[in-house]
């Protein structure tokens, strides 16, 4: 889709901590979408706020999230990376540890279960990194979906296993050779899709983009894991931690993360994708070198000129992406959260550190949240902590790490 500015129809459903009008963020978020699009996302939003509170409904989310996803995910207290960085204590929320390997599991289950109730027979999904599609795969099979998700040709490419994996699961994934091949590609491609067969079809976007109520319920979903961060810091060292680190790509796992801490008196930072430089097409740090716009139904920041959204670039195919979601935007430029970026050759130093002192293996994505950690853990001292949201696995990451490493698997 363009980024072309479309009617503002925005619901009824908004976050209420930020006492703005309904779909917003501050200036942030509403729904700027063609008007073929219009009645699913209102028949959306309808069913999410009459399922939301639905105790039947909530049985069974939660049900799912524990006995199929491995909720809740584990708190991993970080020795090594401790003493090696000579600072504050660190903790990693283990969101690799859930079933098919990140975080992006609670987002699917809980809009399977919104299709499900809305009576849709296929499920569609954009995904960069593969871990999006994957949980979308693996819901469609545990509910009995259809499923086809798009993926850019370079992302193909750089996650072959995840792409695999989708096919195992039964679903089908079409490469996206439009503009880079990446995830912005695949997402228009999701979009479009889901223009033509909006009847039987739901997509379930993956990050907190998109036109309202997508921001909101992605987040309300992914909200489960900064709760249970928040009840497990306070168990493990009965205080809360100084600061809450995660990577920014959209901003899914990070706001989630951050989410139950709004209102506590902790440094919530995101750490954006600094890829080669600050450079035009160089990074894709949406906040620290966008500007306000419209793109792919929301209005948020988005790195662009004259209007026209540029290629961007990160080493992490998961957070190659123009934009940042709606809340992100507002909470940067409130002040509540900072941002900061993370450049390519940083987040693999990351990443190889992580497995030799801590026997893991993070997702690139979250290799770039743990490099700002080392800085932030030394600024803090040997008094403080922070919780870091690892927010999936590395695996699928290794055999690029290797070809950038000269390596050859």
């Amino acid at each position: 889709m363009s980024n072309e500015k479309k009617a503002d129809t925005s619901g009824t459903l908004y976050a209420p901590d930020y006492g703005v009008r309904p779909g917003y963020f501050g200036e942030f978020g509403g729904r700027y979408a063609p008007e073929v699009l219009i009645p699913a996302l209102e028949e959306l939003e309808s069913t999410y706020i009459r399922l939301r509170n639905d105790e039947k409904f909530q049985q069974e989310l939660t049900h799912l999230l524990s006995e199929y996803a491995g909720r809740p995910s584990k708190l991993t207290f970080a020795p090594r990376l401790t003493e090696h960085w000579g600072g504050a204590k660190i903790y990693l929320k283990r969101e690799d540890l859930n079933h098919t390997g990140s975080h992006k599991i609670n987002n699917a289950l809980g809009q399977a279960l919104l299709a499900r109730a809305m009576g849709k027979t296929r499920l569609i999904a954009e995904t960069g990194a593969g871990q999006h599609g994957v949980a979308t795969a693996t819901v469609a099979a545990r509910f009995g979906f259809e499923c086809l998700v798009y993926m850019g040709e370079e992302d193909v490419r750089r996650q072959r296993l995840n792409t695999y994996r989708m096919e195992l699961l039964g679903a089908s994934v079409e490469p996206v050779s439009s503009g880079t091949g990446t995830l912005k590609d695949a997402t228009n491609e999701a979009m479009r899709d889901w223009a033509r067969n909006v009847e039987h079809t739901h997509y379930i976007i993956g990050s907190v983009i998109g036109p309202h109520p997508f921001p909101t319920l992605v987040r309300d979903f992914h909200a489960v894991v900064g709760r249970e961060a928040r009840e497990q810091m306070l168990e493990v060292q009965h205080a809360l931690p100084d600061a809450v680190i995660a990577c920014v790509g959209g901003g899914s796992n990070a706001i989630g993360a951050f989410h139950a801490f709004l209102n506590d008196p902790v440094e919530l930072i995101g750490v954006e994708a600094g890829g080669r430089g600050d450079g035009p097409g160089d990074n894709s740090a949406s906040i620290s070198f966008g500007e306000v716009g419209y793109f792919h139904g929301t209005r948020s920041l988005y790195i662009q000129n004259a209007g026209q959204i540029r290629d961007v670039h990160s080493v992490s195919a998961g957070l190659d992406y123009p934009g940042v979601g709606p809340e992100h935007a507002y909470l940067a430029t409130s002040g509540r959260a900072t941002y900061v970026r993370v450049g390519d050759r940083a987040a693999l130093e990351a990443f190889r550190e992580v497995a030799r002192l801590e026997g893991i293996l993070p997702a690139l994505e979250s290799s770039h949240a743990i490099a700002h950690a080392k800085e932030v853990a030394r600024r803090l001292g040997t008094g403080g902590s922070i919780l870091i949201c690892l927010s999936g696995r590395g695996d699928k990451d290794v055999a690029e790490v290797a070809r950038l490493s000269g390596v050859e698997l």
